[in-house]
């Protein structure tokens, strides 16, 4: 371990570092570089104030930070920064916390991006390594920054949860890849719309060697997008069409994994699993005592006959329909965010086709989509509401009994919240209030 922390040090000695971005990564990549060289000089640029003890380290606030990026020779740069209209100049290397993890750690990564499923995936993995005494630990996008445990990863096994946004400037990839699926999201994030943001995913893959895996479902919608003979990688196909009967069984007895994307997570996460030896006892064990993951297909509560969701991860069409299809029984449908250029016409096809009781539409994108379902003469009732506190009086008020209620909204939360999470416990905030106020 001594040897690959010299590498880091000396990969940062000598140079002008630029920490682009102070939240939650950004102050964990300070933590290492000030545990790695206490006394090197720093930068830390960001549009809200910093407040730090440190004479070896400049701050930089405020709307103009990005225009301190041609002075520094690397960037550290937090994953939620998008670079869309920055040009970076060839003497200016940008990097990420996940990069130099893959380059320096002596701990060996499963990695694993999708559109959807990653932290289902990523949790599974995680808690069947668990079961299996595997000295793990989870990181990355599911919210524990990577150089958190940079220190204590030899020997261990991380499940790495892997962003759009953490992939993009990378130049390493981990020794398992797992891709669950790529549908068109974060769009308003790239120069070149689908295109930069297929990019950055693939390059999960891209670095990969003969003696690495790549995993993925060979009917997914990633295989519109790999030629599996020219990854690097070892590729094997984890598809749920060929069906194992093992893994049915336990996706049908564990209710947080119904849905045809649920078993899609299971049979990739254990398809990763498997190249490191784990039993099927360990696998069987992890995916029994699973309890699903906050604001995914999340039961809140059931009142006068109504089961109430919280599936506010769902921020595209795909995912929406997956759940609607899963829970077999939606009686209304709380959708809408912000407006990031889907075009949401073969959605509300979809929609219409479910005959769905309710569709409570919020802004911005549920006026859109209500429009469309109201052109295509939609049996559904269409009701627009204003925010979530009227969308939530209208769930409770319209929803027929011994069907489910379900906010899936189709769209990024940053309209109104901070994020989906937010969005997500704002809804299950309302909703108990509501329905202890009724009782």
């Amino acid at each position: 371990m001594y040897r690959r922390i010299e590498e880091l040090k000396r990969f940062f000695q000598g140079k002008k570092i630029l920490i682009l971005g102070f939240g939650r990564e950004g102050k964990s990549s300070y933590r290492l570089l000030r545990n790695l060289l206490p006394q090197i000089p720093l930068a830390i640029a960001d549009t809200k104030e910093i407040s730090l003890s440190d004479a070896n380290s400049k701050c930089i606030c405020g709307k103009t930070y990005l225009e301190a990026i041609p002075d520094y020779d690397i960037v550290l740069k937090s994953p939620g920064i998008p670079f869309v209209d920055i040009e970076i100049p060839k003497n200016v290397l940008v990097t990420n916390q996940t990069d130099l993890f893959l380059k320096y750690s002596d701990s060996a990564v499963i990695g694993i991006t999708g559109t959807k499923g990653k932290t289902t995936t990523s949790t599974l993995i995680y808690r069947i390594l668990q079961k299996a005494q595997l000295r793990s630990q989870l990181i990355g996008n599911i919210g524990v920054p990577v150089f958190d445990s940079f220190f204590e990863s030899k020997n261990l096994l991380s499940v790495m949860e892997l962003s759009c946004h953490q992939l993009e400037f990378m130049t390493a990839s981990p020794h398992i890849a797992v891709l669950t699926n790529i549908y068109p999201e974060h769009l308003d994030h790239y120069r070149n719309g689908f295109e930069g943001y297929l990019s950055a995913k693939l390059h999960i893959a891209r670095y990969q060697t003969a003696n690495d895996y790549f995993i993925f479902n060979p009917n997914s919608t990633a295989a519109d997008y790999i030629d599996p003979e020219a990854l690097p990688a070892k590729v094997i196909e984890a598809n749920p069409e060929e069906k194992e009967d093992f893994l049915d069984r336990l996706c049908e007895k564990n209710p947080h994994l119904h849905g045809a994307h649920n078993r899609q997570n299971v049979y990739v996460a254990a398809a990763a699993v498997r190249r490191l030896g784990v039993p099927d006892t360990a696998i069987a064990e992890a995916i029994e005592s699973f309890q699903g993951i906050p604001n995914r297909m999340e039961l809140v509560c059931t009142h006068n006959g109504v089961s109430y969701y919280n599936d506010s991860i769902a921020t595209i069409p795909y995912s929406v329909l997956m759940g609607i299809d899963a829970l077999e029984n939606v009686g209304t449908l709380i959708l809408g965010g912000m407006d990031r250029g889907l075009d949401y016409s073969e959605f509300a096809d979809a929609l219409c086709r479910r005959a769905i009781a309710n569709i409570i539409c919020m802004p911005d994108t549920g006026f859109a989509i209500a429009k469309l379902l109201q052109e295509r003469s939609c049996s559904s009732k269409i009701i627009t509401v204003a925010n979530m506190e009227e969308a939530v009086d209208a769930a409770v008020r319209f929803t027929p009994p011994n069907t489910a209620c379900v906010l899936s909204p189709a769209a990024a939360s940053y309209n109104v919240y901070r994020d989906f999470e937010e969005k997500g416990e704002h809804y299950k905030r309302l909703l108990r209030e509501k329905i202890e106020k009724k009782d």
